[in-house]
């Protein structure tokens, strides 16, 4: 799946974000949907003052894109879809805000050393669960929705179908 080409796709039409990462979610599980299965997708698209972000390729585009984040509030829109039986059987968004304290160059420069290649496989370049926090004000959303996957809404809806039982 050529998610570069979906997600420019959705821009070329003029598509919410929040849509572009149903999609992007819905696509991933049903490329790997199969008989008998519950397939979880999930994705998740930056949006800082209108522009998109994607994961960064290296370090030096992950010290760009904080830059750029850097004393902004951003959304993480977040898409959650359970294919079944070939088709959703479930969708949830969620759009956690999170805004970025104005920190110092220095303190970018040591977060990315200690942090490291980690930060290239989140949207945002920054792990909550690790180092990040320090880069932020305030946080609104459930955490784990902020990590990608929000399990809160996810759990319900595997208990409702007795997929897990708890």
């Amino acid at each position: 799946m050529d998610e570069a080409a979906i997600k420019s796709e959705a821009q070329a039409v003029r598509a919410t974000p929040a849509s572009a990462a149903m999609t992007l979610a819905s696509r991933k599980a049903e490329a790997v949907s199969r008989p008998g299965a519950v397939v979880i997708g999930c994705d998740q698209i930056l949006v800082c003052q209108g522009a998109w972000f994607d994961k960064p390729a290296d370090l030096p585009a992950a010290r760009a894109q904080l830059m750029a984040l850097r004393g902004r509030t951003h959304t993480l829109e977040t898409a959650t879809v359970a294919v079944r039986h070939g088709a959703a059987a479930w969708r949830h968004a969620a759009a956690p805000r999170l805004a970025m304290r104005p920190f110092s160059d220095a303190f970018l420069d040591e977060y990315l050393r200690l942090e490291g290649d980690a930060v290239l496989g989140s949207v945002g370049a920054y792990r909550l669960e690790g180092l990040g926090v320090h880069l932020f004000d305030w946080i609104e959303g459930e955490h784990s929705a902020i990590l990608g996957l929000p399990l809160t809404p996810l759990l319900g809806f595997l208990r409702r179908h007795d997929i897990v039982r708890t």
